[in-house]
């Protein structure tokens, strides 16, 4: 079993701890300064800790902290050589962290499907880490990426979970409107999102000749459909997509000035 420690208990690093933990292959130490985030994760750990020299011993060390923090968290961080340092912030490029620690780096996006083990990820590195990619294996489907094209994974992937969760929203309240209970269309909207995604994954259709198939000949997708096609909706994804990538951008040119 592969030894991890998780560097943050926040949202994402908490997310990370319990499909890491539900997938049952790996040891997990978790450490932040918090009591309470500890706690919170503490029956998924073998080891939960506010001392960072105990929580860096194990061969791989996932940092899941805020860009803003990085820099603090890395000049406190010793690991040699032998040891994978996994990097999660928007933003903060390799080579930044590389020049601060002995480890091997790895930059990778995750998002929140970590916990359900249904996560995307990006991944950057030098050469194939075969450790981490068994974690993300566990936790989901990774895409190995040139880091030049971190900053739009950042928005596919890393900011992608919220632009669905609204979507499925507003497919969820227009079921409503049309007469079903909040819980009838929150589970039909969802399963819909889901089933949709498996169908794209695992089909070797395209999306387009997937949309055609559910277009029956005068029937109730086409009608909905012409309307998607005749807004602004395609227009407006790719702009929220746009302001998301154009954020991370931003955030890597601080790194970059320092």
């Amino acid at each position: 079993m592969a030894e991890v420690t998780i560097i943050g208990c926040g949202n994402l690093g908490s997310a990370l701890i319990t499909g890491l933990s539900k997938s049952g292959n790996h040891t997990i130490t978790a450490y932040d300064i918090d009591p309470d985030a500890l706690e919170g994760v503490a029956p998924l750990c073998e080891t939960t800790t506010s001392d960072l020299d105990e929580a860096t011993a194990s061969e791989v060390v996932i940092v899941a902290v805020k860009p803003k923090h990085i820099e603090a968290v890395l000049d406190d961080l010793d690991l040699s050589p032998e040891q994978t340092l996994v990097t999660v912030a928007a933003g903060v490029p390799k080579a930044f962290v590389e020049a601060r620690t002995e480890a091997t780096v790895v930059r990778i996006m995750p998002n929140l499907a970590a916990e359900t083990r249904d996560m995307a990820t990006a991944v950057t590195w030098d050469e194939v880490d075969e450790t981490v990619a068994e974690l993300l294996d566990d936790l989901g489907e990774f895409a190995e990426i040139d880091e030049a094209q971190m900053d739009v994974a950042t928005a596919l992937n890393g900011s992608g979970p919220a632009f669905v969760f609204y979507f499925l929203q507003a497919m969820k309240e227009a079921g409503v409107e049309e007469g079903l209970t909040e819980e009838e269309a929150e589970t039909l909207a969802a399963q819909t999102f889901k089933g949709a995604a498996e169908t794209v994954h695992h089909s070797e259709k395209s999306v387009d000749e997937l949309i055609d198939a559910v277009c029956s000949p005068n029937g109730t997708t086409i009608e909905g459909m012409e309307v998607l096609w005749d807004s602004d909706v395609e227009p407006v994804i790719g702009e929220a997509l746009a302001a998301a990538t154009e954020r991370s951008r931003e955030l890597a040119d601080d790194f970059d000035d320092e």
